[in-house]
């Protein structure tokens, strides 16, 4: 076979249900700047970048905006990064001007300002005084599970940090670990043949994650604010963004593995875990998952809720098509009753000689309770009393959790008397001390089985609960590990919301041929993302390719689902539909699941 090269014999165009796009990529320009100011921007990156589906060419002026928090030790993070994408130089710079203080003007390499030429990635030129100016170490990219090219592929790269060079294997063991359950288990089986994984290797001086506000010499800098495990922050939070830069379409979404086996991590701009065996994959799929899905909390306490998970209003539910039972009234839901009427996250190391106590106040009008809490350098049950209202609640660590921090839930079918009641934790083992550490602790009360239903996989509108003690709802009780993070799964709604995401940046249609053979037939081939039929791993959720093709506006049944057709040596326009369905995605408003080609033969094969 020989492949037909000459532009003028054939014409392509692509298409989406949202509109025609170019077999071109948008421009990116990322910033980063202070929070939330007009101030002075510095240049992360520019280039060519990824398509997206909601970008289209013929709408030149057309500009998509986003922003990310970077991780720090403030709950909001002092810096941001915006990033503008459009097909659109002029106005791209424009745009952006308008957010920075200082000037962003750009130099290509014919000497003509940004704001005049387009050039690519590659041949970009000088962006005056504002590149942000930070050396990237040297970065050893090692493969660890790919489905397909770069360009059309979400990339996950992990980076290490606290790693020396005699521990670059142990990190790349610990990076394919994290993978492996990531891509196994429901999370984000799926979705795996949208994702390539990188493992990017960067010797460190010291082994380990700092401690105490205080960053090991390690190429990213991550530490602990305190001593308790919670979030991972960077120090060098420049280098990580520079990093994740240079390595182009390999870095969509950057992890910072730091080396250390306890519980840690934070999501932003770029994710922080740890390589702990208990907690490392469920921190990483929990914070990845706000990245990617652009979801905010679902557990109670916090200060961020929004996304697809989350609505403020009875009359908003945007999760209808997941319900089993709809209202009579379809613009309003029932709430399932419950209320929290205490949460505190003490973070405190306890003592032998003072119980740590709190108190609180129940009305009484709730039929069961829960008592949540979480616990590090705890390993055994001896170690720990927990008394609620002076009862031992009896507690059990998990098995070989060790020192590392876990999640407890004591369920109790009664209600709570009306008036005060304490809980206490007794540490009983003075060795423990100056380590074992309460990190958490929330009383919710539920209604009854008719007004608040918990049964596993049930969706619903259910109460979450802010810092501010707001209300705000979600889909599942616990079902969900944006609710929980020792869940492994996401609930129907995010892992919809997973797809949709994804799909925004990739094309179903990884390829398109057109070939002329030595009988002078021409043979048209699409290669498809490798999903449903085409898996190399069979998934148990039903999924499907539908595949129809047309000449001159007229269908080709007998080519129904091929994805290699000989259509003779007939001039014409072709048409090829692709539509891809799964029964995790029941709602695809903007057409993600679907993609197309338009091409016209003007000549016969040679």
């Amino acid at each position: 076979m020989k492949t037909l090269l000459a532009t003028s014999i054939v014409a392509f165009t692509l298409a989406a249900s949202t509109g025609a796009y170019w077999n071109s990529r948008p421009y990116q320009l990322t910033l980063r700047r202070e929070t939330n100011t007009i101030s002075s921007c510095d240049i992360v990156s520019f280039g060519e970048t990824q398509l997206h589906k909601s970008l289209l060419p013929s709408t030149s002026r057309q500009i998509i905006r986003q922003h990310n928090a970077v991780p720090s030790a403030g709950s909001l993070g002092d810096k941001e990064i915006i990033r503008f994408l459009s097909y659109n130089t002029n106005e791209l710079w424009l745009r952006a001007q308008l957010e920075c203080s200082n000037d962003l003007s750009f130099v290509g390499p014919s000497g003509l300002s940004g704001l005049e030429t387009q050039v690519p990635f590659r041949d970009q030129g000088v962006l005056h005084g504002v590149m942000l100016d930070v050396p990237v170490p040297p970065l050893e990219v090692v493969s660890l599970l790919q489905s397909g090219p770069s360009d059309n592929r979400i990339g996950l790269a992990f980076f290490s940090d606290g790693y020396t060079m005699r521990e670059r294997d142990k990190f790349l063991d610990d990076a394919m670990r994290l993978v492996t359950d990531l891509s196994s288990n429901q999370t984000f089986s799926t979705v795996r043949p949208l994702l390539n994984f990188w493992a990017v290797f960067s010797p460190s001086q010291e082994s380990g994650v700092g401690v105490n506000g205080k960053a090991k010499r390690t190429p990213f800098g991550l530490y602990r604010d305190g001593t308790e495990l919670r979030g991972l922050y960077a120090n060098n939070s420049d280098v990580a963004l520079m990093a994740c830069a240079s390595l182009g379409n390999k870095c969509n979404y950057a992890i910072l593995l730091g080396n250390d086996p306890l519980y840690g991590g934070l999501g932003g701009e770029y994710t922080t875990t740890t390589a702990s065996l208990a907690n490392g994959a469920l921190v990483l799929r929990h914070e990845i998952g706000h990245s990617i899905i652009d979801v905010g909390e679902e557990y109670d306490g916090g200060f961020a809720y929004f996304g697809v998970n989350a609505v403020h209003n009875l009359s908003d539910v945007t999760w209808t098509h997941w319900l089993e039972h709809k209202e009579d009234d379809a613009n309003l839901f029932r709430a399932e009753r419950s209320t929290m009427p205490m949460q505190a996250y003490p973070w405190t190391l306890l003592n032998t000689t003072q119980p740590w106590t709190i108190s609180f106040l129940s009305s009484g009008n709730y039929a069961r309770h829960l008592i949540k809490f979480s616990l590090s350098s705890l390993p055994d049950q001896d170690d720990l009393v927990i008394l609620f209202d002076k009862v031992d609640l009896r507690w059990t660590p998990r098995k070989d959790i060790g020192v590392d921090r876990w999640h407890y839930d004591v369920y109790e079918d009664t209600s709570l008397s009306t008036g005060v009641h304490e809980i206490s934790f007794v540490l009983k083992n003075n060795a423990l001390e100056g380590s074992a550490q309460l990190c958490s602790v929330e009383v919710l009360e539920y209604g009854t089985e008719a007004e608040f239903n918990a049964t596993l996989g049930h969706y619903g509108v259910f109460p979450t609960f802010s810092m501010d003690n707001d209300t705000s709802y979600r889909p599942t009780n616990d079902d969900c590990l944006m609710r929980s993070v020792t869940k492994p799964n996401f609930c129907k709604v995010c892992l919809e919301g997973l797809w949709l995401s994804l799909l925004k940046r990739i094309d179903l249609i990884d390829n398109f041929k057109i070939m002329c053979g030595d009988d002078r037939h021409r043979t048209f081939e699409v290669d498809l993302v490798p999903l449903a039929e085409f898996r190399e791993h069979p998934v148990s959720s039903e999924e499907s390719y539908t595949i129809a093709w047309s000449k001159d506006g007229k269908v080709l049944p007998q080519f129904a689902n091929m994805t290699h057709v000989d259509v003779g040596d007939e001039v014409g326009t072709y048409h090829v539909d692709v539509q891809f369905s799964t029964e995790e995605v029941r709602v695809d408003k903007d057409g993600l699941l679907g993609a197309s080609r338009s091409f016209t033969v003007t000549e016969p094969c040679l």
